[in-house]
């Protein structure tokens, strides 16, 4: 898409959806995958603000100044963001806006030439939206950020779908587990972290199940009556990935 778009043209596209322009690659963080005119589709890790990191390649062949425009399209009740943009480079990560800065559905960054910053070819601007989900509404929120150049043509886009299916109250911790003594001669203590309940499973290393109980935050295990070698505990918690830990059994 071409940067001669008229501005009334750009803003039909704002009204549409999301587009890309080549040149113009977006990345988040870490990844290798370009989101430009796309979707990156996130999981929220809890009820805390977290930051969704974005770099914006320019590789259009010219130096760049972009603004940011940020569009709520599908935002839960109560639900606040914020963002930060700046150069690749910048250690202080930028310009960041806050929510309270940040009002209403449709916000674009400061045009102030002291905030401003040229992204030459070949080098890249961090785009870093903020999100804080509201600790009691679960659900999915869609944001849209718009690169924006100084004659306020839209150049490229990219949308973040935050999903946060469950309140504070619901978020299940990860299940830890500890085994104690491993190795082992009398017994073994297994203890799981929060006092979960759940099954065990003990099998050698034919498969064979040695053992199959209940487990409710610990159990000790009485190993008389096993051999000496190496067997695998396989503990099940609802909610929760199957968890595997090794023991080595020493009469």
């Amino acid at each position: 898409m071409k940067k001669v778009l008229l501005s009334i043209v750009s803003g039909v596209l704002l009204s549409i959806g999301a587009y890309a322009q080549d040149g113009i690659e977006i990345y988040e963080y870490g990844q290798s995958t370009d989101v430009s005119g796309d979707t990156l589709e996130v999981t929220a890790p809890n009820n805390d603000v977290f930051d969704v990191i974005m770099e914006i390649h320019n590789n259009t062949g010219s130096t760049v100044t972009w603004k940011i425009t940020r569009r709520r399209l599908d935002v839960p009740t109560g639900w606040a963001d914020g963002l930060c943009w700046g150069h690749c480079t910048d250690l202080l990560g930028g310009t960041c806006y806050s929510s309270d800065q940040m009002t209403g559905d449709l916000w674009t960054s400061s045009a102030n030439s002291t905030i401003l910053f040229d992204i030459p070819d070949g080098e890249c601007g961090k785009l870093k939206p903020q999100i804080n989900p509201d600790d009691y509404v679960s659900g999915v929120a869609q944001y849209r950020y718009y690169m924006r150049d100084l004659d306020n043509y839209y150049i490229d886009s990219v949308d973040v779908k935050v999903d946060f299916t469950a309140s504070v109250k619901q978020i299940k911790e990860e299940v830890s587990v500890a085994l104690h003594p491993n190795p082992a001669s009398d017994f073994v203590t297994i203890n799981l972290n929060n006092s979960e309940s759940g099954t065990i499973k003990i099998v050698d290393v034919l498969g064979n199940v040695i053992m199959r109980d209940a487990i409710s935050g610990s159990k000790k295990v009485d190993l008389d009556n096993f051999r000496n070698g190496v067997y695998f505990i396989m503990i099940e918690v609802p909610g929760s990935k199957a968890i595997n830990r090794k023991l080595i059994v020493r009469h």
